[in-house]
Order: structure tokens, then C-alpha cells, then sequence
């Protein structure tokens, strides 16, 4: 079977930066799925429509910036929808059709002619270019590689060959080939791209939805790019694809994560003199407005943060001209019983200086200090799609204590003793130790609210880059059936987690000789001692897992923002709840 995915490109301009999407209703195309589960020739064709009206498009607004006179431009964010239909690839006419080939694929008989049936029937159609053009660039099918030819005259303008190398197996294969189709239609500026797999039998029937809301994710976040901070900005276009009803429920779902990661990465892109506490709070009483039905947003202030006797959290915060906010949003479904309470909660540090432990030197990064609220994208990313979503039976609270860590005479020193909302003493060792402060007092806070399991995600230690790299994030948690929810989730959303020791003997290394702990054990296992500190903060009873994101936060090659842990977080939501 082929799946061909057509898309239409549009755009719809706004004023504002950060965006929401709402969505028209999707026809129903059931024929189209009993096909699809069945190992056919069947070719689904992907058509796009405008996702929402500009009368109907909600957006979020950035305060005015102070510093710097820094206003985030006006962007073109994109419309889409997803229908379907059968089709031959060969009759397809449009801008770009794409075929994704694993290296089997590509293998040739005697004569230099594929042995794979889509491929040998569209070379044919094409008089042997495909083959002949295959051969001269040495395109073998292998992860990366992809080969475009300009072809006018005929149906389709152009036909791209995309590597997906031995097998495409994985979310993340499925993605990546998103992604370059996304770059073909960006280059080439297409206005309609069909995608077809040219071996759809190496993917199982279980697996046939997840793989297509992967390409359709890949495309989504491949055609996402922030211009809001460039003095010329570009106009984004989108492509997305869809067939029948349970396949277009899948679609749609990925739809709404992928914007929930694109909010994400719109948050951690902004700088820190535009994105403040105050801006960041601000952002998230808009998404419990724009999901008013569903969800609700409780932000406190510095005073109301003192009446909860937050020390840990308002010590961070005190050196900063901009004062903290603290975050709490809960989603209730709008029917139905609960069966399952969560919280998420992400550290919030809108900038982080180091405080009197200043960050210095090599490596140090303060120039992406922006991204230590990573952690807090990824929970409002998260918010926003679960907003979207809707999934009955879960309650979810997602928190954050939002600050900066900055230097003054008001500031927290080295050597000062805190005391956490739980009464627990803590001696500062390291300013630069700061975002377990913060979280310290968030994670009592969610214990509170009477939630059976609790995730927090941090941009928190430099040990976790040193130990897992740029990849992949780091797991912490003492209970196994956690720890398979949250994997299974990441592997589903080709996210990727590690789980790592919670080795209790290390906590030697945090006891301070007057108070109960210090905030930092020094650079051995300093991820792992990070982690037994906000184990000191959370309640017996309740599952918890920290996610250590330092490394995935941020792309380096490409100096943008990834989005990270919300397409991890959504579908572990999902997961607890009632569908």
C-alpha cells in the first residue's frame, strides 16, 4: 500500500506572537479507514482546507517590553485541516510529490530498474528519470538524504525521493521524513505536497495512525520557524494530511500537540527582557481563558507566595527588579467522573545570572539563559494542547514558579540558610544551585493538591549534558510504574528519556552542619543529588518522577528552541485518562 498525503499551503497574518489554533470539523471518510487497516494498493490523497477563520483565531499577547525597546514582530501563522481520498500516485498533479524509500527500496534488478512497485511504476511513468537520477547522485535511501527533481510539464512539478534508511520503524523515522517535506515545500515554496511510503508493509496495521500523526507532526514543526524577533520575517506556510475518521481523530491530535510544542518553543525563543515572570503568567491566565471551559488559572503573588511560607522560591527571586508569579493552572474535563489526579511542574527561571555564583567562563552558557525556563514551555505547551485535546477522567495541575535569578543587595548569598514551605532548612552553598529552590516549593504545593502523581521538568544541571549529551533528557524516580508510563509515552511521542540511579547513598553529599541539607553536592553525580534534593520536597505518598532536560531544551545547530516534553507530557496525560 502507498499512502500519499496532499497538502494545500496557506497562511492567515496576526498581530501577535505567540498564536492558538482552533479547528473546523473533519469529513468523514470511513470508507477510507477499512481500506487503510488492509494490505491494499490503496494511494490516500491529503487536501487541505483553512483550520480556522481569522474571526475565530485566538492568540496570546507579549507584554511591552522595557528593556532593549524590543516588540516581537507581526508573523503569518499558518491554517490547515485534513480530509482524504484514494488516488494513483501517477495521476497526482501538484507542486511536490514526495516519496519516502528505505535503502531496500532502492534496490535494482539487472537493468538498473526498481524492483519496488510504486517506485518501478512511477519511474516508468517518469521515462526512467527516477532510476537514471537515483544512480548519478548516489541516493541509496539512507537517513538524510533526499534528492528533488524539477519535472514541468507533467502532473506533478517536482518528485522528491526521501531516505528513511534500513527501515522505517520508529516515531522518530516517520518525523524526520516529516520534517523534509517540510523542506522541500520550503524551498521549492509549494503550494500542494502528496507524500507517499513507497514500502507501507513494513509498517504494521497497529502502528499505521501513529506513523502517519508522525509524519503530519514532522511536517507541522518542520514548517514552524520563529521570525518574530528578525527585522524581516518570513511567511511560514503548512502542510497536513489526513484519511478517514480514526485516522483524522489521530491527526488532529497531532495537530494540537504540535502547536503545543510550537508555544513551547515560542517561549524559550523569547528573550528575557520581553518574556518576564510577569509575561509568562501572563501567558497562562490567556490559555485558561482561551480553554475557559475546561480550565482555570490561580496566579499568586509575591505577598500570597509569603502567606504559603515559600522561602526557598521568594530566595531565588528576591535579587530581581521583576517580581515573581506564581503559576497554577488546573484542567477538569467538563463531564464525566475523575479517576486520576496529576500535576506537572516545570521550572520557571525567565533568566538566570547565577546570582553571586555568577556564571563565568567557557561553557557557561549565560548568553542561553533564556532557556532555563524550559521546564515551564513545556508545562503551558502541554496545558495548551491538553486545553485542545480534552481528555476525560484527568485532572491536571500544571505549576510553576516563575522568577528570575538575578544579583543585587536584596539577593540571596552564599551561605545564607532558607526555609522551604515544608519547614525543611536549607543552607546555599551555590546561587547557581537556584532552580531546585524554586521547584522545592512548587512540588510541596502540588503535593497539596491532593494529586496521585506528580512530573516535574527542569533545565536543571549541567552534569545531566555532561552524562547524556544534547539528545535525550534524564529520568529520575523510585516507582518502576511511573517510570514505564513516562517511557512509553516518550517512545511514543519520539521523545527521548533515560532512566538514571536514585542512588540514596549520595545524600551524604547534601548534608549541611546547621541545616537539614544544602542546596548542591558538588560535580560528582550532580544530576543524581540534584534529584534526591527534590525528592526531600515530595510528598511519601505520591508517585513522582523528575525529568532532568538540560540538554534537549535548546538546538544548537539550528539556535532555536526544541519544545521538548510536551509531546511526552500530552500523552501521558492521555494515557490517564479516560479514553
Amino acid at each position: 500500500m502507498a499512502v500519499t498525503l496532499v497538502t494545500s499551503l496557506a497562511s492567515s497574518s496576526s498581530r501577535f506572537p505567540f498564536r492558538s489554533f482552533s479547528s473546523s470539523s473533519p469529513s468523514s471518510l470511513s470508507s477510507c479507514v477499512v481500506r487503510f487497516q488492509l494490505p491494499s494498493r490503496l494511494r490516500l490523497a491529503f487536501a487541505v482546507t483553512p483550520l480556522y477563520s481569522s474571526s475565530r483565531a485566538m492568540a496570546h499577547t507579549i507584554a511591552q517590553a522595557t528593556l532593549g525597546l524590543t516588540h516581537a514582530n507581526s508573523v503569518d501563522h499558518p491554517k490547515i485541516s485534513f480530509s482524504g481520498k484514494e488516488m494513483d500516485v501517477t495521476e497526482w498533479k501538484g507542486d511536490i510529490l514526495a516519496v519516502g524509500v528505505t535503502e531496500k527500496d532502492m534496490t535494482k534488478d539487472a537493468n538498473s530498474k526498481f524492483e519496488n512497485p510504486i517506485l518501478k511504476k512511477l519511474d516508468a511513468h517518469l521515462g526512467g528519470l527516477l532510476a537514471d537520477v537515483s544512480s548519478e547522485e548516489d541516493f541509496s535511501g539512507k537517513p538524510g538524504q533526499s534528492t528533488v527533481l524539477r519535472l514541468p510539464g507533467l502532473g506533478s512539478k517536482r518528485v522528491g525521493l526521501i531516505g528513511l534508511g534500513k527501515s522505517a520503524s520508529s516515531p522518530s523515522a516517520f518525523q524526520s521524513l516529516g520534517e523534509a517535506v517540510a523542506a522541500a515545500a520550503k524551498a521549492s515554496q509549494a503550494s500542494s505536497v502528496a507524500v507517499v511510503l513507497a514500502s507501507s508493509e513494513t509498517v504494521s496495521n497497529e502502528s499505521k495512525l501513529s506513523s502517519a500523526s508522525a509524519i503530519a507532526s514532522g511536517t507541522v514543526l518542520g514548517l514552524f520557524e520563529d521570525c518574530r524577533y528578525k527585522s524581516e520575517s518570513k511567511k511560514p506556510s503548512l502542510t497536513g494530511f489526513g484519511t478517514g475518521p480514526e485516522l483524522e481523530k489521530k491527526l488532529k491530535y497531532a495537530e494540537d500537540v504540535s502547536y503545543g510544542v510550537i508555544f513551547g518553543k515560542e517561549l524559550v525563543n523569547s528573550p528575557a527582557n520581553v518574556l518576564t515572570p510577569a509575561v509568562l503568567a501572563e501567558e497562562a491566565s490567556k490559555l485558561a481563558s482561551m480553554y475557559s471551559d475546561v480550565m482555570t488559572a490561580n496566579i499568586l503573588n509575591e505577598e500570597q507566595c509569603k502567606e504559603l511560607k515559600m522561602g526557598s522560591y521568594l530566595a531565588v527571586a528576591a535579587a530581581s527588579a521583576n517580581p515573581p508569579h506564581f503559576i497554577h493552572l488546573v484542567y477538569k474535563p467538563s463531564s464525566g467522573p475523575v479517576k486520576t489526579k496529576l500535576a506537572i511542574v516545570g521550572k520557571g527561571l525567565t533568566f538566570d545570572s547565577g546570582g553571586y555564583n555568577i556564571k563565568t567562563g567557557p561553557g557557561c552558557l549565560i548568553e542561553l539563559m533564556k532557556f532555563d525556563m524550559g521546564g515551564s514551555a513545556a508545562v503551558l505547551g502541554a496545558a495548551k494542547a491538553i486545553g485542545q485535546i480534552k481528555p476525560p477522567g484527568v485532572e491536571v495541575h500544571f505549576i510553576v514558579a516563575a522568577c528570575e535569578n538575578m544579583i543585587s543587595g536584596t539577593g540571596m548569598r552564599p551561605g545564607d540558610i532558607i526555609t522551604a514551605s515544608n519547614r525543611k532548612t536549607i543552607e546555599v552553598n551555590n546561587t547557581d544551585a537556584e532552580g531546585r529552590l524554586t521547584l522545592a516549593d512548587a512540588l510541596v504545593y502540588a503535593c497539596n493538591q491532593g494529586v496521585d502523581k506528580v512530573v516535574d521538568l527542569a533545565t536543571l544541571t549541567g552534569a545531566c549534558i555532561i552524562a547524556l549529551g544534547t539528545s535525550m533528557a534524564a529520568i529520575y524516580t523510585s516507582s518502576d510504574e511511573l517510570a514505564k508510563e513516562v517511557i512509553a509515552a516518550s517512545e511514543r511521542s519520539g521523545e527521548k528519556l533515560w532512566r538514571m540511579p536514585m542512588e540514596e547513598s549520595y545524600w551524604e553529599m547534601m548534608k549541611s552542619g546547621v541545616a537539614d541539607m544544602v542546596n548542591t553536592g558538588g560535580r560528582a553525580g550532580g544530576s543524581i543529588t540534584a534529584a534526591l534534593f527534590l525528592k526531600q520536597f515530595v510528598d511519601e505518598k505520591v508517585e513522582w518522577m523528575h525529568i532532568d532536560m538540560a540538554g534537549p531544551v535548546w538546538n544548537e545547530k539550528k539556535k532555536t528552541a526544541t519544545g521538548f516534553g510536551v509531546a511526552t507530557l500530552v500523552e501521558w496525560v492521555q494515557n490517564n485518562s479516560s479514553s
